[in-house]
């Protein structure tokens, strides 16, 4: 599988393609990379963002996970750069249980560009988050976006 490492404000990031998609984005360096150009692409698309550039990202994903967990993370994709919703906002959107939908935000296998930080627990809680330094790469994150962080 190609895979990409590379530093970013949040500590190194690893990329991996497969099938002309990327399934995922993890925490850390690897021993080797394999740069492809949609490898490269979603790098500097990245770095885009943590340069303060690009509020979006236009890159083909095909995460793996569960028809649920697939349906809230297509849901995930949709909130916009600098903009939050609750569990329970989301969870009624898609008519689930806010725990249920927790759980699919922490199989995110694609962070950042699904962005699951932008989802936060009652009344603004942090809630939870899978990145390397949990809730300290979460506020990091949504203070980029300029979100107000009590």
């Amino acid at each position: 599988m190609p895979q990409l490492a590379f530093n970013s404000p949040i500590g190194p990031l690893a990329l991996f393609e497969a099938d002309g998609a990327i399934v995922a984005l993890d925490w850390g360096f690897l021993p080797e990379n394999d740069e492809t150009p949609l490898l490269l692409k979603a790098r500097d698309q990245l770095e885009e963002y943590f340069d303060g550039k690009r509020t979006s990202f236009d890159l083909p994903l095909a995460p793996h996970g569960t028809a649920f967990q697939q349906k809230v993370w297509a849901a995930l994709a949709k909130i916009p750069f600098g903009q939050t919703k609750s569990y329970g906002e989301l969870a009624e959107q898609l008519g689930t249980a806010p725990r249920a939908l927790g759980g699919a935000c922490g199989r995110n296998p694609i962070p950042v560009i699904i962005p699951c930080h932008r989802v936060l627990g009652a009344k603004g809680a942090m809630g939870g988050y899978s990145g390397i330094d949990g809730i300290e790469t979460k506020e990091f994150l949504l203070r980029h976006e300029g979100v107000a962080i009590p």
